[in-house]
């Protein structure tokens, strides 16, 4: 990781993104945006209680620190960052997430509109509920990565003050809060039914939340297949786990298991906890919101992943290249990965510079399945 300088009117901010490569900034023209924005209209005295929501990587955090705002984010990649981008001398409270929100009211909140509709009308209406009655939201992306009818959302659930020339292609908009909260809002949680005995919901931010995708169907009959090889009590871990339907697959397969799951999201880990303990509420379950595998975690005898090759509007495979090398250093010796991936990515390359065997076990035109296992004399 190399630090590169956000420069802004309220000063110089060294800035590291996490697991991103060299070529990938940690900040983008819509946070310079919103922390310009912020400065002009707001002061900390004026202000007394901010909340930030999905800061990504540090700057909005550290950039409002004379606010000492509350932050809010789905992903744990902020948790991370702030550890590695705040100075020494400057105590950040941890960032609250979906598995323990913050409580209102707040004065002022900034935004990162995200890319999914539903996630979006999920934020506004969530800050509908927290935002004091003459409180200012101030949210900010980039134009490229705003869905697609967001601002008829925004005109529908708070009340739009003012949109601001876009800068850097950059888009601000200033609001005041609306009526319309979670509580009333039926597609906050929407599923699917997997067979005739399971039902798997999940929240807006989660991958695939409605419908069984097409990559996971393709592994699903490798994953029934291989469970019935492993003993009661084997470990098991679904790995950038979303809605959890990899490991119930598992669960329903053989409910002996000793299971965990973990994703960057929070409300993927949530929607995942819902799952499995309505489906399996005996079941050995473990949760962990997590940028992949917890350092401390055990080893397991198998790994169920679907990777996602997206991080915001960066795609590649670099986040499938950390969870690699992650799942290499907690196999049980004999433990193997079942994984399924786009056939474009190439993944068969490179698995073999982290795992000593790599199978193809399906596919189909778009996607492939493989099992990579760490043997004696391979890499690792």
């Amino acid at each position: 990781m190399t630090s590169e300088v956000l420069t802004f009117s309220g000063g110089r901010l060294p800035l590291k993104r996490p697991g991103g490569g060299h070529t990938l900034r940690a900040w983008d023209a819509a946070d310079e945006q919103l922390l310009e924005q912020v400065l002009e209209r707001c002061t900390p005295q004026s202000h007394p209680r901010v909340l930030i929501i999905d800061d990504q990587f540090g700057a909005l955090t550290l950039g409002l620190a004379p606010f000492s705002p509350v932050s809010f984010a789905d992903s744990c990649l902020l948790s991370e960052s702030l550890v590695i981008n705040a100075p020494a001398d400057l105590s950040i409270p941890a960032p609250k997430s979906w598995l323990e929100p913050p409580e209102g009211p707040f004065d002022l909140v900034v935004m990162r509109i995200p890319r999914q509709l539903d996630y979006l009308a999920c934020l506004l209406r969530w800050v509908n509920s927290v935002l004091a009655p003459e409180g200012k939201l101030i949210a900010g992306g980039m134009i490229k990565h705003l869905p697609s009818h967001s601002a008829d959302v925004f005109g529908e659930l708070v009340n739009t003050r003012e949109v601001c020339p876009a800068r850097k292609k950059a888009r601000v908009v200033v609001a005041a809060r609306g009526e319309d909260t979670l509580r009333e809002w039926p597609d906050f949680w929407r599923g699917y039914r997997l067979s005739s005995r399971y039902e798997l919901s999940g929240m807006p931010a989660v991958f695939a939340r409605a419908k069984l995708d097409i990559g996971s169907r393709l592994l699903l009959p490798v994953i029934e297949r291989k469970i019935a090889d492993l003993a009661p009590g084997a470990r098991v871990l679904d790995l950038a786990c979303g809605n959890g339907v990899l490991g119930l697959t598992a669960l329903a397969r053989n409910p002996a298991l000793e299971i965990a799951f973990a994703d960057v999201s929070s409300q993927a880990v949530a929607s995942a906890r819902q799952n499995i303990l309505t489906a399996f509420p005996d079941a050995v379950a473990s949760f962990y919101h997590s940028d992949g595998i917890p350092e401390a975690a055990d080893r397991y005898d198998l790994v169920l992943l679907n990777p996602p090759f997206h991080e915001g509007g960066v795609v590649g495979d670099h986040i499938a290249l950390r969870l690699f090398s992650q799942v290499a250093r907690h196999l049980s010796p004999g433990g193997c990965m079942l994984l399924v991936g786009n056939r474009h990515l190439g993944y068969h390359r490179s698995l073999r510079h982290y795992f000593g065997q790599v199978r193809q076990l399906d596919a189909d035109p778009k996607f492939v399945v493989f099992e990579a296992s760490v043997q004696e004399g391979g890499r690792s």
